[in-house]
């Protein structure tokens, strides 16, 4: 049956790559995935950092469970008074600084940039984007056409005009944004860049030159929000408040769910010149902003947000004076571990794999493999994890 089952996969379902992981999982619970032949693994990236509150978290399926009672879809989106979407607009925008008071729910994070992009050009009336060099946004083509990687954009031109590509942390970049730019969309922390953070001061000079010219701001925290970087969003660590934040991933509890949040005034242009100047069939899901927001609650309640950065540190702690380990990015509970060779790091993460460890390397830097393990994941387990990748070092580099 497992054989049949992965047979199947290849050959009736799209593939990403010649080269799938093809973990067949049966059932997951906290930060354990289990395959039908027995074998475990901890799972250190969250699906990227969708698994916030763990695999199999009650209060999520309970939640999931009572809305699907009540009912499931009813009308596109926005035309319905839905209590899920209502109560988990407003709770979340009771959350974040002013004046970021109205959430639009998509599916994902790549919906939720698009609507910005959007939102910003209608908005501003204005249409150069700008965005930086080993950013990622999602795989649409407005989202690929503000994505820093040649290598994932070339099979897909045209893309978007009149965008623009600038250094990350580079100030002397910043002149680059004029009147002409309708938004700057920037990730605080670069994800697939291998988890590189804004350096200090970089985020308010950006805030300044956006005033400056007029364009917007916009926050990608997709992979960063609900508290895995120890606040709900990194970008309240620094006091730079965007124009439009972006948010997806763990904002849907393990379920599909976006949203673009940004102060009624600015979202109200999508209202009209056209009237459904932006519209989505599914996005807000009732089941899903269900699922969102008793996640959210169970972090909240938890404190989880305040215990990612023990977390974090206490693997940076157990990894860092290993000789292979050349350097430790991380903010809170997500990391990039630096090895410095795209060869050692694919034999790491491939044998960590083997191993009983999820993990992965990232899209703009092979040399580093991520850790981003559930906000649940204990002491404990933090150290058995490390036990093991301390172990697969060892047998891979002879340290």
């Amino acid at each position: 049956m497992t054989t049949n089952l992965r047979q199947l996969f290849l050959e009736h379902v799209g593939q990403t790559s010649d080269n799938p992981m093809m973990l067949e999982v049966e059932r997951a619970e906290g930060v354990y995935l289990y395959g039908p032949d027995g074998r475990r693994w901890i799972d250190l990236i969250s699906g990227v950092s969708v698994s916030a509150v763990g695999h199999g978290n009650r209060r999520v399926i309970d939640a999931i469970c009572a809305q699907a009672r009540d009912y499931l879809h009813l009308m596109v989106y926005g035309e319905a008074v839905e209590s899920p979407q209502v109560r988990y607009a407003e709770r979340i925008a009771s959350l974040l600084p002013d004046p970021l008071d109205t959430v639009y729910f998509v599916n994902s994070g790549s919906e939720a940039v698009e609507g910005a992009l959007k939102l910003a050009k209608r908005y501003t009336g204005r249409t150069e984007l700008v965005y930086y060099r080993n950013a990622y946004h999602g795989s649409t083509a407005g989202s690929l056409s503000v994505m820093g990687g040649e290598e994932y954009r070339n099979s897909y031109r045209p893309l978007l005009p009149d965008t623009r590509c600038i250094r990350f942390n580079e100030p002397g970049d910043l002149k680059y944004i004029t009147s002409r730019t309708a938004c700057v969309i920037i990730e605080p922390v670069q994800g697939e860049g291998g988890i590189v953070l804004s350096e200090k001061g970089y985020l308010e000079a950006l805030r300044r030159r956006c005033d400056e010219t007029g364009a917007l701001l916009v926050f990608d925290e997709i992979q960063t929000g609900l508290g895995r970087t120890g606040t709900l969003y990194f970008f309240q660590q620094y006091g730079v408040v965007p124009d439009i934040l972006c948010t997806a991933k763990a904002f849907g509890g393990g379920m599909p769910l976006g949203a673009f949040i940004a102060p009624n005034r600015i979202m109200s242009s999508l209202k009209t010149n056209p009237v459904l100047g932006h519209i989505t069939t599914f996005g807000g899901h009732p089941v899903c902003c269900a699922a969102g927001l008793a996640a959210l609650e169970f972090i909240l309640s938890e404190g989880l947000m305040e215990q990612a950065d023990a977390k974090g540190a206490q693997y940076e702690r157990r990894l860092v004076g290993h000789p292979a380990v050349r350097e430790i990015r991380r903010t809170g509970l997500l990391m990039g571990v630096e090895f410095g060779d795209p060869a050692l790091t694919q034999r790491i993460v491939l044998r960590a794999v083997e191993r009983g460890l999820m993990t992965e390397w990232f899209m703009f830097r092979d040399t580093a493999m991520r850790i981003a393990p559930p906000l649940t994941i204990t002491p404990a387990e933090i150290d058995e994890s490390c036990d093991i990748l301390l172990d697969v070092l060892r047998e891979v580099t002879g340290s």
